[in-house]
């Protein structure tokens, strides 16, 4: 078995896979669970994108994103939330990890065990990409973009090293807030407010 180091924090590798090659849901799947300190996603054209680990500044950001999302989403009780491991078959055949997820649980619901167990085939109703050091904010404008065009209701991409949030929302230009306070979950998510100060301090 071949065995490649990635080191933390680089930008991703893309692997071009020949068409004759093509990697059906249940192989990509098992080629996940046997790289699991990795993240990997798949394009809908069937590149497969592989990421390094966080590095310790951006996993504290993510894991405070979790804290507090998971507060209102224990209390709401609407939908079921996900961390950055969670993998998504989105509409378009993509594969995509948000760093922060969240289903409307009558939507879940819907889903067979089967679905549930593997990367459930269904788009988060909410997401959040967190940009970390090497991200490219152009590659992950574009993720966003392509998640509000399989049925994401709402996404934030959070840029801490600008303090800037981008917020997406369907058949509406993209909102940039510049420093904001506090970010609103809006209708989508009502209640739940996201404090930025904790965030940016990382």
């Amino acid at each position: 078995m071949t065995v490649v180091n990635i080191p933390v924090e680089t930008s991703p590798i893309v692997l071009k896979i020949p068409t004759a090659l093509e990697i059906n849901d249940d192989l990509f799947f098992e080629f996940c669970q046997i790289n699991r300190d990795l993240r990997i996603e798949r394009t809908s054209e069937g590149e497969i994108i592989i990421m390094s680990p966080t590095g310790s500044e951006t996993g504290g950001r993510n894991f405070d994103l979790i804290y507090h999302f998971a507060k209102w989403v224990k209390q709401d009780g609407t939908g079921k939330g996900f961390d950055s491991s969670t993998g998504f078959k989105l509409p378009n055949g993509a594969n995509r990890s948000p760093d922060v997820a969240w289903v409307k649980l009558e939507r879940w619901q819907r889903l067979t065990r089967k679905q549930k167990r593997q990367f459930a085939p269904i788009c988060p109703d909410f997401v959040i990409e967190l940009c970390s050091p090497n991200d490219r904010v152009e590659d992950l404008k574009n993720k966003m973009e392509e998640y509000i065009e399989n049925g994401a209701r709402l996404g934030w991409l959070i840029d801490p090293d600008h303090r800037q949030v981008y917020i997406y929302r369907p058949g509406a230009l993209v909102e940039q807030l510049d420093n904001p306070t506090t970010v609103s979950g809006e209708s989508v998510l009502p209640g739940f407010v996201l404090t930025m100060a904790e965030i940016w301090q990382g």
